[in-house]
């Protein structure tokens, strides 16, 4: 995604995100796809030990620290907490210390860090989609997140 973007506006690039796992915690996989004009890339990993809601923060930030220089992203998810997270409650995190509105420390605060600081290279736009419905890309970054997630189940 190194693409030159020309100096009157930036590069456009939709970002397709998806986690999965097994158990739940367990292992897990993340997949993404990067679009930018003809060009598509697809990202993937996976990790023994892990939650969902980890895999579904890992592909989204994954997929932002891919691209090069700061881009016009459209973010595309089927996670309510990634798209919440980001454009939400992030906010409030952030003002109390990173803690919950009832004081508890914020789940997966180290990820939520990584997403800020890769998000504020960009401009960025998040939609939540239908998770396993008809959305072609969004089924194919499932697919990648389940494929990643396999090799660690057979080392349970």
């Amino acid at each position: 995604m190194s693409e030159a973007a020309t100096d009157a506006a930036p590069t456009r690039v939709k970002i397709y995100t998806d986690g999965a796992c097994s158990g739940n915690p367990g292992p897990g996989g993340w997949g993404a796809i990067l679009i930018y004009g003809d060009t598509r890339r697809e990202i993937s990993g996976g990790e023994a030990h892990t939650t969902n809601n980890r895999m579904e923060l890992l592909a989204a930030i994954e997929a932002l620290e891919t691209l090069k220089r700061p881009c016009r992203v459209d973010v595309f998810t089927d996670s309510q907490y990634l798209r919440q997270g980001v454009t939400s409650w992030i906010h409030g995190w952030k003002a109390r210390g990173w803690r919950t509105a009832d004081k508890k420390p914020v789940k997966n605060e180290d990820l939520w860090r990584r997403i800020d600081a890769a998000r504020t290279r960009h401009t960025v736009e998040w939609h939540w989609v239908k998770g396993h419905a008809s959305d072609p890309l969004n089924n194919r970054v499932d697919a990648l997140a389940v494929a990643a997630m396999a090799p660690f189940k057979t080392r349970r």
